[in-house]
């Protein structure tokens, strides 16, 4: 009787043991969880890309100039000597 209330203490540790690990582990794997999502930058929807009519380079349609005739520019600079030519 005696090695049966010894055999059921131990087993009794064991698991507490164990589901503490687990729950240690689940914690672990959560606060990694939350720091890989602050680590990765949010990404936006891609853009439409356009061509400055001076220069040919190209950059997101909501960062162009507009310009004369539908032709967009990369900056006023551009713009000016698109219209002047």
């Amino acid at each position: 009787m005696k090695y049966l209330l010894v055999l059921a203490v131990v087993w009794v540790a064991i698991w507490l043991w164990r589901k503490n690990r687990r729950e240690e582990m689940r914690d672990a794997q959560q606060e990694r969880a939350k720091k890989a999502q602050q680590r990765t930058p949010a990404v936006g929807p891609p853009q439409a890309m356009v061509r400055c009519a001076h220069c040919g380079l190209h950059l997101p349609a909501a960062d162009a100039l507009p310009g004369p005739d539908g032709a967009v520019f990369c900056s006023a600079a551009h713009r000016q000597a698109g219209t002047a030519a």
